[in-house]
């Protein structure tokens, strides 16, 4: 299969995508962890979209109902939330809604093992967002990770992936110092992005968000995932120029997503 590394063709799908959101803005309902709640909010609206977060079960199949996307992340998981997320997962399924899932710490412990395969037997996932050693998990190819953090040595191999994404229908990113994105038929490389995106709670969510917020606009899945992760990893190459180290990058970062630009490629 013929992979895509092409900087300016990511840049194009990014820029499209952004141009759509100012217009469409989305609402996207997001059941996601305690500790990225506020940033994944905040990358949601500077993207063009807009976030809601309702993770209780006695609303939160009715608010899939009305949203462009679900992105579901099972950072703090709980069996609780677990119901709400299948709650929520079908009512999107049923009114044709995507659903964006992020398996944070996906085989660190039982309930986040069984959390992911239960989510993914019971709804139709759009696109699955992680790092190797997450994704790796949710193929049943042994990925290893620490806590949150993917402990993966080396490059794994990329056909997993692919394999994945056949088996599933979903498209399957798995971001890392370069970004890998496929539906089993196409794959993208991004190569935007910075290290010290790594230094900061809430990076990785936050691209499942901007994923999200892509996939909310229809289209080809795996161009729009490719898109998102272009313009998300854009925007922290440009924060990490500014930034004094993680404190400041927030900021910056938040500032570069919101207006970003075929400029700010170019740079």
């Amino acid at each position: 299969m013929e992979v895509c590394s092409d900087r300016r063709v990511a840049a194009s799908l990014a820029l499209e995508g952004l141009e759509a959101l100012k217009r469409a803005r989305p609402l996207i309902h997001h059941i996601t962890n305690d500790v990225v709640t506020n940033f994944t909010a905040n990358v949601t609206l500077c993207l063009g979209a807009a976030p809601v977060m309702a993770p209780s079960v006695e609303e939160s199949a009715e608010m899939a109902a009305m949203a462009g996307c679900l992105l579901l992340n099972i950072g703090t998981i709980s069996p609780i939330q677990l119901d709400s997320m299948l709650a929520a997962g079908r009512s999107a399924n049923e009114r044709g809604v995507p659903v964006v899932l992020d398996p944070v710490g996906a085989g660190a412990t039982a309930l986040r093992s069984s959390a992911v395969f239960r989510l993914m037997e019971s709804v139709r996932i759009s696109v699955l967002r992680g790092n190797a050693g997450e994704v790796l998990q949710c193929a049943g190819a042994g990925g290893r990770v620490r806590g949150v953090d993917s402990a993966e040595l080396g490059e794994p191999d990329r056909r997993i992936f692919d394999e994945l994404a056949g088996a599933t229908g979903a498209v399957v990113a798995v971001t890392g110092a370069v970004d890998y994105v496929t539906d089993g038929h196409a794959a993208f490389e991004i190569p935007f992005g910075h290290p010290l995106m790594g230094r900061v709670t809430g990076t990785g969510c936050g691209a499942t968000a901007a994923v999200a917020c892509f996939a909310a606009l229809g289209g080809r899945l795996v161009e729009r995932t490719a898109g998102a992760l272009a313009a998300y990893g854009a925007a922290g190459s440009i924060a990490a120029r500014r930034a004094e180290g993680p404190g400041t990058f927030v900021p910056f970062f938040l500032d570069a997503l919101a207006s970003l630009d075929e400029t700010g490629f170019e740079a």
